[in-house]
């Protein structure tokens, strides 16, 4: 059922002295990826608002660490924070993300955050 209204100080009641994003420490169950494994970002639809770049859909990349449990922020957009999940930072090779880049700085890499449900195994 949804919230009637969207309460903005959620995050800030659930972090009272425990600090945010840790409020949702413990919540997001097992996680499903491990530092090293190999991953494929999926192209999920986004509604409104994501924060999965356009640019790494279908990109493949390795898993450097798990970095929080929090709920997505296509959830939390809409006031859903119930389901909590783990977030993974993910490196690629610049070169692979965008084939024109130069070859002088092919060992070249950006890293950035994925929500879990936008990762499968490659």
């Amino acid at each position: 059922m949804s919230k009637i209204q969207h309460d903005r100080t959620h995050h800030a009641k659930m972090a009272t002295g425990i600090g945010d994003p840790q409020c949702f420490r413990g919540k997001a169950g097992t996680p499903k990826f491990k530092e090293g494994d190999r991953v494929r970002i999926k192209d999920l639809p986004d509604i409104f608002y994501t924060r999965t770049m356009v640019y790494t859909r279908g990109a493949v990349g390795t898993v450097a660490k798990l970095v929080y449990e929090s709920p997505a922020a296509e959830d939390e957009a809409w006031d859903n924070t119930d389901k909590p999940e783990w977030f993974y930072s993910v490196v690629f090779k610049q070169k692979e993300l965008w084939p024109e880049y130069s070859d002088l700085y092919a060992n070249d890499t950006l890293e950035t955050e994925f929500p879990e449900r936008y990762l499968e195994s490659a």
